[in-house]
């Protein structure tokens, strides 16, 4: 039986634990990043640099795999399509082209009969002084933006006069819940009606970007429920293959939202590598490559802490860790404010 060689779009942290669990599955990687600096090319077995547009380099890494998927989500779809049409893109493009595009996104979720927070599409400046009714709320961008880029919050009318945005790109605005928590549930669909699930995650922001995950999250049985449920619903009405993360908010009488739909892997699943039987990278790996599906196990609670900038530098070269604690080092070669540099995951 010949090697699988997977191809992979974008070369993250999120490239690099994809790698990783390729490896113990003797399947190669191909890595292709448009950043030089990629910290994946430290894991995967080929790394390609060259832009999403350079048609020249994207058939020659087309021409390496066998399948192909994507860490990120913002990936031209352009370019995801031209290669779906040499390789099987998994998750395929269209999928990626509809949660590119928030305001398509909400849509989408509530024909599902699933409930989001109010939103309404905003096209230029004057139209937020007619809005009112959705105030406090969030302003975002419809396409690109993450970790809080392109988000504007606006608590009352008045602070739209303080906003220099450019209106020559879409923006929705989202009516802010009266938030208690929030949680995500990752997802990995093999095909119709079969799929594993992870049990829901309890995530804490700091700066809109995410700080803590836990697992148990601290829920009643309904929302437990209700969250896998939605999740299924989702990744079923997308045909979705590979691992799907859905994020929650839940609000101060009980009601759940979906916030959105990451078509990926996930940041707040990474206390799967420790915390389950497979991890959440393994089983996107046997999914978009057609392996078998093992049935997911807990090993224990956990709880995970992103090291973001500095932060990092108190980690590294430390070999004084718990038995229960595990130190992820992304080795991105430059530390940047509010960048993800690595995480400890421990075992409770």
């Amino acid at each position: 039986m010949s090697v699988i060689n997977l191809g992979i779009i974008g070369g993250g942290q999120l490239g690099s634990m994809l790698c990783e669990a390729a490896k113990k599955l003797s399947i190669k990687t191909t890595i292709y990043c448009d950043d030089v600096n990629a910290p994946a090319q430290n894991f995967c077995d080929e790394f390609i640099h060259g832009d999403y547009s350079n048609k020249e380099k994207i058939y020659k890494f087309a021409d390496k795999a066998d399948v192909i998927t994507y860490e990120f989500e913002n990936i031209p779809f352009e370019t995801l399509n031209e290669i779906n049409k040499l390789k099987l893109v998994l998750p395929k493009p269209s999928v990626n082209r509809l949660i590119q595009h928030r305001l398509a996104e909400k849509d989408f979720i509530n024909k599902l009969n699933i409930r989001t927070t109010r939103y309404v599409l905003v096209e230029k400046k004057q139209d937020l002084e007619t809005l009112q009714d959705f105030l406090p709320g969030i302003l975002k961008t419809t396409t690109l933006g993450y970790d809080g880029k392109g988000q504007f919050p606006i608590k009352k009318i008045e602070d739209i006069k303080k906003i220099n945005i450019d209106f020559s790109k879409g923006y929705i605005l989202e009516k802010l819940v009266k938030l208690k928590q929030e949680i995500s549930v990752i997802i990995t669909r093999f095909g119709n009606n079969d799929y594993e699930i992870y049990e829901p995650i309890e995530n804490t922001h700091e700066d809109q970007i995410l700080k803590f995950s836990k697992i148990p999250a601290d829920i009643n049985e309904k929302i437990f429920n209700l969250s896998k449920d939605w999740s299924i619903r989702i990744a079923e009405e997308l045909k979705y293959i590979g691992t799907l993360c859905v994020e929650f908010f839940i609000d101060r009488n009980e009601n759940l939202y979906v916030n959105e739909i990451a078509p990926r892997v996930h940041n707040s699943g990474h206390l799967t590598i420790n915390a389950y039987n497979v991890s959440q990278f393994e089983n996107h790996i046997r999914a978009v490559c057609s392996l078998k599906k093992i049935p997911l196990k807990k090993i224990s609670n956990a709880k995970m802490i992103n090291l973001i900038g500095t932060q990092i530098n108190q980690f590294k070269g430390n070999k004084k860790f718990e038995n229960n604690e595990f130190f992820y080092d992304y080795l991105k070669k430059e530390i940047k404010e509010k960048r993800k540099m690595g995480h400890i995951t421990k075992l409770i």
